[in-house]
């Protein structure tokens, strides 16, 4: 059976999240902790209060008394969540974190739940999830190398501890952020996740990077791993298993991504559409000219065609499937389709939309690196492609 109307009752919890966001949290749009480098650890902070005073925090995960939420559930809440760039990041449900939470919730043992999964999820700590390398791993992660060698002195007992050695770039949150997932090549066994606070003697952040996007908390960095000694208990499920539990994030991640744009996308379209109609032109307010009348068309369009697919997309997950394939077919249409949709409203805003005189040039901005985050859309395409000629 295929129903498409949303129940009541995540009717009611999606209004809850999309007037926190419009009443709460847009207005923080215009404060200045909202950097070139994204919001500020402070600001994080404040917003966070803000939605846990709602009970609104973490939405995503069970609690209160609430069951788990399905992956076409979140997909309806998550849009609302992305009405503004910062509503994610007040409701604790931005990357990385929500996909390292997914991630720890699936494979931390007892005690590393409780140490570093925890306070993420009660919103007292940020994370990295430290893959992508200048030289070497990114698209294709087999690239890795950052080292992991076993040190008996950083042991336990009988088991041998391991040093990491190496640099990463465009790790996102790295400034500030106090759980770390570090993937390295583990001699013997190949990639590895290791787990470790962010006050570890050995990382070093060397800069934060200038990027285009802002909505991520403290930008994204370029970090070193000077000799970081880690303890047996760093070790983040089975050795040699980094890519598997990569790949098992990255599904429901990418899709989660889409979600947030896909309602930053659905407010664009509505500052788009209220200026279209009172703006004029030639004797009539812009809209009813057919070359703007048309992009917004296309837009709304565009708009429905991602909100499908990624449901289509999460529906595979909660079947039990991977979703691998069809996560890379929904990840690849809607960044390209919403940068689409961006664009277009640029231009039916036309000086205003180049301006930050509203949040549609950020939304720009951001969703254009979305054409980047979690592979781009050229990888997505080889392997789909190589998904069909093999079957």
């Amino acid at each position: 059976m295929i129903d498409f109307e949303i129940p009541a009752d995540l009717a009611a919890r999606r209004d809850e999240i999309f007037a926190f966001v419009d009443e709460q949290v847009v207005p923080y749009e215009a404060d200045p902790r909202v950097t070139p480098h994204g919001p500020t650890e402070e600001l994080r902070t404040e917003l966070v209060e803000l939605a846990r005073k709602a009970g609104l925090l973490t939405f995503q995960a069970p609690r209160n008394g609430l069951p788990t939420l399905t992956h076409v559930e979140q997909a309806v809440l998550f849009e609302a969540a992305g009405w503004s760039a910062l509503g994610p990041v007040a409701l604790n449900c931005a990357a990385p974190d929500e996909g390292n939470m997914f991630l720890l919730n699936k494979i931390a043992d007892p005690q590393q739940t409780l140490e570093f999964l925890r306070p993420m999820v009660d919103g007292h700590r940020r994370s990295v999830f430290a893959m992508t390398e200048p030289d070497g791993a990114g698209s294709d992660p087999r690239q890795l190398t950052t080292t992991a060698v076993r040190d008996p002195s950083t042991g336990s007992g009988q088991a041998a501890g391991y040093v990491v050695n190496g640099r990463k770039w465009l790790i996102t949150g790295a400034n500030g952020a106090k759980t770390w997932i570090i993937m390295a090549d583990l001699e013997g066994a190949g990639a590895t996740l290791f787990l470790c606070h962010g006050d570890a003697p050995g990382i070093v952040i060397e800069r934060t990077m200038d990027t285009m996007d802002r909505n991520y908390v403290e930008g994204h960095c370029v970090v070193r791993f000077d000799d970081l000694r880690l303890p047996a208990t760093a070790l983040l499920g089975e050795e040699g298993q980094a890519f598997r539990y990569a790949q098992l994030r990255l599904a429901p991640a990418r899709l989660t991504h889409c979600m947030r744009w896909l309602g930053g996308a659905v407010r664009a379209q509505s500052i788009a559409l209220d200026y279209a109609k009172t703006r004029t032109a030639f004797g009539k307010p812009i809209g009813q000219h057919q070359g703007v009348g048309f992009m917004l068309a296309d837009n709304e369009i565009a708009i429905q065609k991602c909100r499908l697919m990624i449901w289509w997309a999460c529906w595979v997950l909660d079947q039990g499937h991977q979703g691998r394939h069809e996560s890379s077919m929904t990840k690849a249409t809607v960044s390209e389709e919403l940068f689409q949709v961006a664009d277009r409203c640029v231009q039916v805003l036309g000086g205003m939309g180049i301006s930050d005189e509203t949040p549609v040039a950020g939304f720009f901005r951001d969703v254009r690196a979305f054409r980047l985050y979690d592979g781009p859309t050229e990888v997505h395409q080889h392997a789909i492609a190589g998904r069909l000629l093999r079957d």
